[in-house]
């Protein structure tokens, strides 16, 4: 899987997004500009130390990114889709893309992908949800699709044992 960041602007957002990339196995793909610096110690306190760990791609603009992943396959998390993120089948190595945070995708890149415009359904007028949330409720769908494909799925307890 991979998330693609579209001029990200807030780094606890970016750090926090990273740490989910980590522990799902996903590739992280930003397009500048950001909105803070990759050093910024506000990344480095949401990523924990996992932000070393972490699989990530930085692009000048969404044209570099586009040059250099030709055929993949887009998905774009956007207010303005017509279709739910659920009824799209996501396949595994497909790239989940997201705006910045304070305007979202441009409209002109999302008219060139119509088909793959996905939204996260809300209550009444609200505007939009918080972005690493918003990738965390999209990738989680994409990799439950997918098998949770290398994932551990049980959990356990240390001292005790689970009652079936």
């Amino acid at each position: 899987m991979n998330i693609v960041l579209y001029e990200p602007e807030m780094p606890l957002n970016t750090g926090n997004i990273g740490r989910t990339c980590v522990a799902t196995n996903t590739r992280l793909h930003l397009i500048e500009p950001l909105g803070f610096k990759l050093s910024d110690k506000m990344i480095k306190r949401a990523g924990l130390d996992y932000w070393p760990k972490l699989d990530v791609t930085v692009y000048s603009d969404f044209k570099d990114f586009q040059e250099r992943n030709p055929g993949i396959r887009l998905y774009l998390a956007t207010t303005k889709a017509r279709r739910v993120y659920t009824e799209a089948a996501y396949e595994p190595d497909c790239y989940l893309m997201f705006g910045p945070e304070s305007r979202g995708i441009p409209e002109e890149i999302l008219a060139e992908h119509p088909k793959t415009c996905v939204r996260i359904p809300m209550w009444g007028e609200t505007r939009s949800l918080n972005l690493a949330n918003s990738v965390a409720i999209i990738l989680y769908e994409a990799l439950r699709q997918n098998g949770f494909e290398k994932m551990t799925l049980e959990g356990n307890l240390r001292n005790y044992e689970w009652e079936e």
